[in-house]
């Protein structure tokens, strides 16, 4: 198969073309920018710098590489930024999929396009709708989550009107090596390697730890979407978490078992947000039953693989 990553020099696009080429799929790549590069895959990849806002550059994309899947993971994906600068949050994560759309039809691409949204598409969920299933009302609370939402349901649209083969994934919290700092677990590692290599201050910054998400490793997600692209029905939305809500606070607690530095915590108000779900977690029944997905590493494993990575990191700059 061949299948075109957008936004592959990101983290989950690093780890999501690794694992299609332990599938042994042809794996093509697109970004805006080098990222984090791609030197840990099995084989070369040479992403093409495109601007997926300009449609002639996505009709010459996909004229060239004529894929067969298409993993649409690239756009803007941190809540605080969609705060800050609302519009390119919203920019940034529509007008490239519509041109995606757009030139599929135009080529009468049979293509399968995944379109990644996010559980942020629900926004605050009563407890008695817990674990928060497909058909949940989407009530976003913060503009990432309105992005998000054009996505899922002008993929729907597109499908319904034009017959493009579309997934629609809400993916929940994911973890693991390389990604950014502005994320929760990649911050409090990252606090703790610098702490312990004595670049630090032995404080560790947090914002809310009361906080309950539903956290997966980073390859279970990417094994999800790669099965869904096998295995999933068009036009189908789909969760894809652990089914369960762990705390923030746990997650640090775990973070700091795994160091002998004693750190004190200080509450960072700029890590507060304007609005914070108290807990969400997913009903994953859809896509294990579809699919046969399970995940497959622990949670303290994951913590302790990002952990590991910033120290590597961290060392790199001494």
């Amino acid at each position: 198969m061949r299948a075109l990553i957008t936004g592959i020099t990101g983290f989950a696009g690093g780890h999501l073309a690794q694992i299609l080429q332990e599938r042994g799929d042809e794996v093509f790549g697109v970004a805006h920018d080098k990222g984090h590069g791609l030197s840990h895959l099995s084989q070369p990849v040479t992403p093409v710098i495109v601007d997926l806002r300009d449609s002639n550059a996505v009709d010459n994309l996909l004229n060239d590489v004529q894929p067969d899947a298409i993993y649409h993971l690239a756009g803007q994906a941190f809540v605080p930024t969609a705060w800050a600068d609302p519009w390119s949050t919203i920019e940034n994560n529509i007008r490239p999929q519509l041109n995606i759309l757009g030139v599929m039809i135009k080529q009468k691409s049979k293509a399968r396009l995944l379109v990644v949204a996010s559980n942020e598409v629900y926004g605050h969920v009563p407890d008695d709708q817990l674990p928060v299933k497909e058909d949940c009302p989407m009530r976003p609370d913060n503009p990432y989550g309105v992005s998000k939402v054009a996505q899922d349901v002008l993929a729907l649209q597109y499908h319904l009107s034009h017959g493009v083969d579309v997934l629609r994934i809400r993916a929940f919290n994911h973890i693991g090596p390389r990604q950014s700092p502005f994320f929760v677990a990649a911050s409090f590692a990252k606090q703790i390697a610098e702490i312990e290599a004595g670049l630090s201050e032995p404080i560790l910054r947090v914002g809310n730890l009361e906080a309950q998400r539903d956290f997966t490793d980073v390859n279970d997600v990417m094994r999800a979407y790669a099965l869904l692209v096998e295995h999933g029905k068009p036009g189908e939305a789909y969760n894809v978490g652990t089914g369960r809500a762990l705390s923030i606070d746990y997650l640090l607690e775990v973070l700091l078992s795994y160091t002998k530095i004693e750190i004190r915590i200080e509450q960072d108000p700029a890590r507060l947000r304007p609005s914070d779900v108290p807990i969400i977690y997913a009903d994953n029944t859809k896509l294990r039953s579809e699919t046969g997905w399970e995940p497959t590493h622990k949670f303290e494993d994951s913590l302790q693989r990002v952990l590991d990575y910033w120290r590597g990191e961290v060392k790199k700059r001494q």
